[in-house]
């Protein structure tokens, strides 16, 4: 199983660096044609995706992380951190166990 990075030219040479192939993408339609590579992809078990990238391909991860349970997809915070507005991974993990871990 792989992992594989979607992202932004900084991030996808830092995954780079400790051996995770990437995309660099400059828009939707770049997004959606490499995610719809790294979905496709027998060997890939996990998709990184920027929260800049799939801000702009919400409805296309939504789709799919409802209806499949494999490749997992995770967004993360790029070199600008995180997008304003969204639930840190903290938040997620506090709400899910009702307590600080």
């Amino acid at each position: 199983m792989k992992f594989f990075a979607i992202g932004d030219e900084t991030m996808v040479a830092g995954f780079n660096l400790v051996g995770v192939d990437g995309i660099v993408v400059e828009g939707a339609d770049d997004a959606l044609e490499a995610l719809d590579k790294a979905l496709n992809s027998k060997d890939v078990g996990i998709v990184i995706v920027s929260e800049r990238i799939a801000s702009q391909i919400q409805e296309r991860i939504e789709e799919y992380t409802f209806t499949h349970t494999f490749p997992l997809i995770i967004e993360v915070p790029d070199r600008t951190g995180p997008v304003e507005g969204r639930a840190s991974i903290r938040d997620l993990v506090r709400s899910a166990v009702g307590f600080n871990v």
